[in-house]
């Protein structure tokens, strides 16, 4: 059913307020605002676990004129709290499409808006930083949107991990492989166990919370710590396990909140960006080999520069040449590295996998 002639209100927490039409499900919706450059993929990011507890802008202008397809998911449901677009297409021109973008929203049960002048709403994000906001078009009066807001925690300090990953132990891979990797999910994408698979490893995918002796029973030959949404510094959990897994001395890789747990494991501090990183464009250059990447990336923290300056067991490997921030790490004589990127790149550029056969060919 077509919501546009329903109104539908954007109310930021610094109380900007911006008009549009509804789109998707009637209703309200609350999270961090945040924004993504990427021109395509928008439903591999509408299932990144990455993006939950996020109200997502999408710069592009055209958002759903290819329609919805079932495999170009990276999870098993649409995780981000609500959309903002300027032209959110219910007309798609994609054969194969089973639906289009005005139905999967509303079966995903997401509010979002359209209609919005998202230039100008992303220029503010990025003066003036993330911050909570809410969606709404069931009729609420923007005083009422403004009390709620109030009660909406921030994302700095809150733990997400545990909520969107795996309840139970599984096994996938190659079942005959000589190599086994041990995988921490934290709200992992499903392109970074495809990735593995490829390379001819045995997986076995461990919920978020799994104590480190179940873990090291399973006597893998190497540990994967995977991307997922939240505050790093909030998961005392994982850097405990983490601390307890790398004894062993066996190799390491962690992608995105798992390059932050590796560096919080190691007592290098996080913090939260000012408006962080997403899209399908961001360059990094390589310190190790002086080359550039054209990298996906979806994060709203990161690893504390000063920190590194200050430990002698941890440096830098890549970095980002929009704001110089950290973008990867290793540790000194140990075979643990991590990146603050998506080598995956699902979607976006596959500049960075050559990151998998790094790690597949330490085990």
């Amino acid at each position: 059913m077509n919501n546009s002639s329903n109104q539908a209100i954007l109310v930021l927490e610094d109380g900007n307020v911006f008009y549009g039409k509804s789109f998707g499900k009637i209703g309200t919706t609350t999270g961090e605002i945040c924004f993504c450059t990427g021109m395509t993929g928008y439903q591999e990011v509408f299932t990144d676990p990455s993006y939950t507890g996020q109200v997502l802008i999408l710069n592009n202008v055209h958002v759903g004129n290819y329609g919805i397809y079932d495999k170009d998911v990276e999870s098993d449901s649409v995780k981000i709290r609500g959309l903002i677009g300027r032209n959110l297409e219910e007309k798609y021109s994609r054969p194969v499409a089973q639906k289009n973008l005005q139905n999967y929203l509303a079966d995903n049960n997401v509010v979002a808006i359209s209609g919005i002048d998202t230039r100008a709403l992303v220029a503010h994000i990025r003066t003036q930083g993330a911050m909570n906001c809410i969606i709404s078009s069931d009729g609420k009066p923007v005083e009422e949107i403004l009390e709620l807001l109030k009660s909406i925690p921030s994302m700095d300090g809150l733990e997400l991990a545990s909520t969107v990953s795996t309840k139970e132990p599984y096994i996938t891979g190659q079942k005959y492989a000589t190599k086994k990797v041990a995988v921490l999910d934290f709200g992992i994408k499903q392109n970074i166990l495809t990735n593995l698979v490829n390379r001819g490893v045995a997986i076995k995918v461990f919920p978020a919370k799994t104590s480190a002796q179940e873990i090291l029973d399973y006597k893998p030959d190497g540990f994967f710590l995977s991307n997922g949404p939240g505050d790093p510094a909030s998961m005392d959990y994982a850097i405990e396990t983490i601390k307890e897994i790398i004894k062993e001395d066996k190799p390491v890789f962690g992608i995105c909140l798992g390059h932050q747990l590796l560096a919080l494991s190691h007592g290098i501090n996080t913090f939260k960006m000012h408006h962080g990183h997403r899209g399908l464009n961001h360059p990094v250059k390589n310190i190790i080999t002086g080359r550039s990447e054209i990298t996906t990336q979806n994060h709203g923290f990161g690893v504390d520069p000063e920190a590194i300056k200050q430990s002698e067991n941890v440096e830098v490997t890549h970095v980002n040449l929009n704001d110089n921030s950290i973008e990867g790490i290793r540790i000194k004589n140990k075979p643990f590295f991590s990146v603050q990127y998506h080598p995956e790149a699902t979607p976006g550029p596959h500049d960075s996998r050559y990151l998998f056969d790094q790690f597949v060919g330490m085990l």
